[in-house]
């Protein structure tokens, strides 16, 4: 579809790591310690505290608005869930556009993946092992724990402790320089306390990947490839300092494994549609780097899997206004598999650069019939309309689509658009603010909608319904401000 490509509030799943210390003794029966810490943290609390740190990340940090890829994250990260222990909060899956390795957990269920992730995992199965280890920190309240052993070693208060951890999710050095300033127990408590986590995790993350159908061996085969390419490293990868992987927690791993009947997974073609798709539009290769890629890859891909290497070969001609090149290979793809998702993405992009709207339109509208609340072909659809200039009809879409799927921009920016075209002042504030309230730009988001109300009829439903959502952003602001 369309290319577009810190308040004191959270603590990192890993945020207590630090210099090497003695490794801990390794234990294949970890004990299970729960998913404690309620006196620390409330779920609820864990949910607000959760929200207001993804604002803060969508107004810092490069997240990828792109339908595809969050519907596959989505889709992978909620199997795991379903076969998941102690699920208590519901899930979120996002992707940062940083080719450094890293992943992690928040509070409230949020799970970031850097896109680097997707060039060093080979399987879709390593990918989920990754994915499970965060779910687990979550379903394990690791982060709430913590926070508890931290008060339990500190006089801090609960409120001081978390802004003091808080860098340690985007930035590990930073993050740790915060606590060395502002706690004063024993470093030493707190690595260990942490490695423990990170044990517990890999056990829980697991046992979801056996229950999910994936391949349990993926885990030590990644974090093993992963320790051995940064061993020497001056400078590790993210995911090294927020997720160290000592010798002892690799063969744990493996051991963990071999309790599992061993499974042949076989390769998942939208992952490796997935991986392209980054490849393509989200490493800043240029052209001819990307083409060489798929090139060499495809070239030792097995059939089941060589379609994704032509998707990429296609984005890059379609993202460097080679229609021609594109069309050919997108359109024999499609024949092959008419409901697959990333090709109708693709698609229609290459139908509206084509000038040819109307045929991404035909073809979206086909698709809706057999997966109507389809969010990847809606929002497609959607944007398709406008480039047909049919705005009254996008914004039906966009409206049904911003209530069901609020926290995509995508849709937001589209409704803004649409309603510009049609001199829809008032409406298109809505939308702007809606996207700054997603970034936790409260003040403005609340001067956007005061000015909506102030161009809507005196008196009006519209008015009514802009003054109450002003009401809502004010509570929501209220109760942002007082997590700091």
């Amino acid at each position: 579809m369309f290319k577009r490509t810190r308040s004191l509030i959270c603590l990192s799943v890993a945020a207590v790591i630090g210099t090497p210390a003695p490794i801990l003794a390794n234990t294949l029966d970890l004990p299970d310690i729960g998913t404690t810490a309620s006196g620390t943290l409330t779920i609820d609390q864990e949910i607000r505290y959760g929200d207001a740190y993804m604002r803060m990340l969508r107004a810092s940090q490069p997240v990828v608005n792109d339908p595809v890829l969050n519907a596959y994250i989505d889709n992978l990260g909620h199997r795991l869930v379903a076969n998941a222990s102690d699920v208590k909060t519901p899930f979120t899956f996002f992707m940062i556009r940083d080719r450094n390795i890293n992943a992690f957990a928040f509070f409230g269920g949020y799970v970031a993946l850097h896109s680097g992730l997707f060039l060093h995992a080979q399987s879709e199965s390593e990918l989920a092992s990754v994915v499970a280890h965060e779910i687990a920190h979550v379903t394990q309240r690791h982060l709430a724990r913590s926070m508890e052993e931290q008060a339990r070693r500190s006089p801090a208060t609960m409120a001081a402790l978390a802004g003091a951890l808080l860098l340690a999710i985007a930035s590990p050095e930073a993050g740790m320089a915060a606590i060395t300033a502002t706690t004063a127990g024993s470093m030493q408590g707190r690595i260990n306390y942490t490695r423990s986590n990170e044990k517990e995790a890999d056990r829980f993350g697991i046992a979801t990947l056996a229950k999910a159908g994936f391949e349990v061996n993926a885990m030590p085969r990644f974090f093993g490839r992963l320790a051995d390419e940064y061993r020497y490293a001056s400078k590790p990868p993210p995911m090294l300092l927020t997720h160290p992987l000592p010798e002892d927690r690799i063969t744990d791993s493996r051991a963990r494994a071999q309790n599992y009947p061993a499974r042949r997974v076989d390769p998942s073609l939208n992952y490796h549609l997935a991986r392209a798709r980054i490849v393509a539009r989200y490493t800043g290769i240029e052209a001819t780097a990307a083409q060489d890629w798929f090139k060499r890859k495809g070239s030792k891909a097995g059939p089941g899997i060589q379609p994704a290497f032509q998707y990429g070969k296609a984005l890059v001609h379609l993202d460097n206004n080679q229609l021609d090149e594109a069309s050919v290979i997108l359109t024999k793809l499609l024949q092959q598999h008419p409901d697959n998702l990333f090709y109708l993405d693709a698609m229609s992009d290459l139908y509206i650069a084509q000038k040819q709207p109307e045929k991404a339109v035909s073809m979206l509208e086909k698709a809706l019939k057999s997966a109507p609340n389809n969010a990847v072909i809606t929002i497609n659809y959607a944007n398709a309309l406008l480039k047909q200039e049919k705005n009254e009809e996008a914004v039906k879409v966009l409206q049904r689509y911003t209530h069901d799927n609020p926290d995509d921009v995508n849709g937001w920016h589209l409704l803004s658009e649409a309603n510009i075209h049609l001199g829809a002042s008032d409406e298109d504030l809505a939308a702007r603010a809606e996207i700054l309230a997603l970034k936790a730009n409260w003040n403005k988001a609340i001067q956007y909608y005061t000015q909506a109300s102030q161009l809507a009829e005196l008196g009006s439903l519209k008015q009514a319904r802009y003054d109450a959502r002003i009401d809502q952003l004010m509570v929501q602001r209220d109760r942002f401000l007082a997590l700091q």
